[in-house]
């Protein structure tokens, strides 16, 4: 299994006012569905931030997103370890496939794939 973005969540209702900071580093917008917003550098489309108010479908909102190119391998692996999974395994309405898992610091990592 390979990561193929790592991904910092910042909690944020000020989504306008953190497009505009950020884009005097560099960054802009990429994505925007009105509960998480996610800007990206021009330069290097990789490197991203995410703002969200809330999450869509989960009890939490995650600390992080790490995207990976089989999730289905990584949820197996996360469930093998005893890890506590904290959103299940799901397909979501913006076409990813997505699990949350708590990280041994308490913090809560969005793990997904594109479908």
């Amino acid at each position: 299994m390979d990561v193929r973005r790592v991904v910092p969540i910042v909690r944020s209702e000020a989504a306008e006012e953190n497009r505009e900071f950020y884009g005097l580093l560099g960054f802009e917008e990429v994505m925007n569905h009105g509960w998480i917003m996610t800007l990206a550098s021009r330069s290097v489309p990789q490197a991203q931030v995410s703002f969200m108010v809330r999450d869509k479908t989960a009890p939490v909102p995650p600390d992080l997103s790490i995207e990976v190119d089989d999730v289905d391998a990584a949820y197996a692996a996360v469930r093998e370890s005893g890890a506590e999974i904290v959103h299940p395994l799901q397909d979501e309405e913006w076409g990813v496939r997505r699990f949350f898992v708590r990280d041994p610091n308490g913090r809560v990592v969005n793990v997904l794939g594109h479908r």
